[in-house]
């Protein structure tokens, strides 16, 4: 953890031990299934910490090799929660992301067929900042609903490629392949620098 994630989560700590207000929220979406647990710090102002997480299998193609993609999120949001206009609010922060993607390739043509890639495919920043929009605190009194829409600025995602085989010398030979392959996948990933964040949920505030 470094130093900015640890004051920001002292700054969240020392604030929701002066809170009058609290509450715990449950939700789902692109950031997989979680849960929040907010506080008041000011008539408009709140804090918010969370979690969330999800797996997700899925089969994905390129030109020349079939991938077995096994998607992880794995989140913990740092929220500020400014709501000037009742319950719709603007929601600042930061969000630790351990996302991935495992990849398992079967190349289908050249050098490389039959053989084996693995891989792995990781956002650029693992503490990200998050902006977005909102309607309901996770604070307020009673059972109520709440939403997030907003945007994960993650940075480029990162990919890795490499190759297993029976015989060694055709991995050292389809290597400019394998490159090739690498880069076309980075290729497609390269619009991918804003995640996009929807939640939607449950709280019980008191």
């Amino acid at each position: 953890m470094n130093y900015g994630r640890s004051i920001l989560v002292a700054l969240l700590a020392a604030a929701a031990g002066a809170a009058q207000a609290g509450g715990v929220g449950i939700r789902a979406g692109t950031t997989g299934v979680g849960a929040d647990l907010g506080w008041d710090i000011a008539p408009t102002l709140g804090g918010r910490v969370g979690i969330s997480a999800m797996s997700v299998n899925t089969d994905v193609e390129t030109s020349s090799v079939n991938y077995d993609a096994k998607v992880k999120l794995a989140n913990l949001n740092l929220f500020l929660d400014w709501s000037p206009l009742g319950p719709f609010r603007i929601t600042g922060g930061f969000i630790a992301n351990d996302n991935k993607v495992d990849l398992t390739g079967r190349p289908t043509s050249g050098a490389a067929a039959g053989a084996t890639l693995t891989g792995q495919v990781k956002p650029e920043r693992d503490f990200a900042p998050y902006l977005g929009v909102g309607y309901g605190n996770v604070w307020t009194k009673g059972i109520n609903f709440y939403f997030d829409l907003g945007v994960m600025f993650q940075g480029t995602p990162q990919v890795t490629l490499n190759c297993q085989s029976a015989n060694p010398a055709q991995c050292a030979a389809a290597q400019p392949q394998i490159e090739a392959e690498r880069q076309r996948v980075q290729d497609e990933l390269n619009r991918f620098k804003y995640y996009p964040v929807a939640n939607i949920g449950l709280t019980i505030g008191w």
